[in-house]
């Protein structure tokens, strides 16, 4: 029997490699800049830093995995994600706008960007490489004559909270932020108690892949790491805003893709798409709305960014796309569409902030910090290949 539970999990991890391997890089790299930073990694200042200068990163990756899945990729988000940026500026530092009224207006405006650039896609077959390359370069423009070539600011304070602004301590108690740490247990014994759900339906109906011990082991060190993540947090100002934006959008479209019908025709349109066309599924219609929904999540990405600067620039949202594309490959999504995780997606982001922020730290330059991030992806990648080749 002992023989037998060792082969189904040796079988399980092996087909599972690349899912549980980017979460042990993680934690490598992790291990080794708090050794070589002599401990600042880790410092709660720096890990709330971490999640700043990431956020859009992550937000931005959510929707760009299911473009990727749909099998397709979308260029243009560095330059949305400016322009954005640009029109929150002219509404509200120009113009007087409320914040409650610009927001909305400009994810409203950032999904009618995406739906336009799907449209051309889904609709007239025209690659989204080209179509998207095209709004790179349009929005850019867009931004340019939009600022007149200079920056704007400063934001009002209430809309610099959207990135820069903590959780408040709603026991009042100072140090440790209580309502951080409680957040945090919450959070980590809702996730143990839905992967227990999710487990039981899977028994109930015979499908459970998983092996027990991995499940444990998992989702214990997950729990650990979201409760000592969040006293390092509630020892210095509490929980960010844009942390609490990005765990909520990680459990939606964690949700979406796992558990609903569209989830799945996503991945069966990345996986075949004439296959899935002949099934019933409208593949068209499905395209669109990805690129809609990508077009939303990179105007929030937009907001967020420019709140954190306090200010919009003509630079804004420089390459951006590159760093969205590389952390969804790197967490695990295919080339040819079909394969990819919410939570891989988080994970490939959180690989490139640390090594960003890791190197900073040490010192290394921005020209090396481009060279080994651009062979970390092409490893990622190579590993995918190899990975299929070997299977197929």
């Amino acid at each position: 029997m002992s023989e037998q539970n060792e082969t189904s999990m040796g079988g399980f991890l092996k087909s599972h490699l690349r899912e549980y391997g980017m979460l042990v890089a993680l934690v490598v790299i992790m291990v080794f800049f708090q050794f070589m930073t002599e401990g600042t990694l880790m410092r709660p200042v720096n890990l709330t830093n971490l999640f700043l200068q990431n956020s859009y990163i992550i937000i931005m990756a959510l929707g760009m995995l299911l473009v990727i899945v749909a099998g397709h990729i979308d260029l243009s988000v560095g330059s949305v994600v400016g322009f954005i940026g640009a029109m929150a500026a002219v509404m509200m530092v120009n113009y007087d706008l409320p914040v409650w009224l610009t927001i909305p207006i400009c994810l409203v405006t950032g999904a009618i960007i995406g739906a336009a650039q799907g449209y051309w896609i889904a609709y007239w077959k025209i690659p989204s490489f080209i179509v998207t390359l095209a709004g790179m370069l349009v929005f850019k423009g867009l931004t340019l004559w939009l600022l007149a070539g200079q920056s704007v600011g400063p934001f009002p304070k209430s809309f610099q909270l959207l990135s820069t602004g903590f959780v408040p301590d709603i026991f009042g108690s100072g140090k440790p932020n209580l309502t951080a740490l409680l957040l945090g247990i919450v959070l980590a014994l809702a996730i143990v108690a839905l992967g227990l759900r999710e487990r039981a339906r899977q028994q109930k109906f015979g499908t459970v892949d998983e092996p027990g011990p991995v499940f444990w082991i998992k989702n214990g060190l997950v729990a650990a790491a979201i409760i000592y993540v969040s006293y390092l947090l509630s020892t210095y100002r509490g929980l960010p805003n844009v942390l609490i934006t990005m765990a909520v959008l990680t459990m939606v479209y964690t949700f979406i893709t796992n558990r609903t019908t569209v989830g799945r025709r996503i991945y069966a349109l990345g996986g075949n798409e004439k296959a899935a066309k002949l099934s019933g599924i409208n593949t068209e219609r499905l395209t669109f709305l990805t690129f809609a929904n990508m077009g939303m999540l990179a105007a929030l990405a937009g907001l967020i960014f420019a709140a954190r600067l306090n200010t919009a620039t003509p630079k804004a949202g420089l390459a951006f796309e590159l760093d969205v594309i590389a952390a969804v490959f790197i967490g695990g999504a295919s080339m040819s569409g079909g394969v990819g995780k919410i939570i891989g997606a988080v994970v490939g982001a959180f690989i490139m902030g640390v090594m960003n922020n890791g190197m900073s730290i040490l010192g290394v330059g921005i020209d090396w910090q481009q060279v080994i991030k651009g062979l970390v992806l092409l490893a990622a990648v190579i590993f995918d290949v190899y990975n299929k080749n070997k299977s197929s």
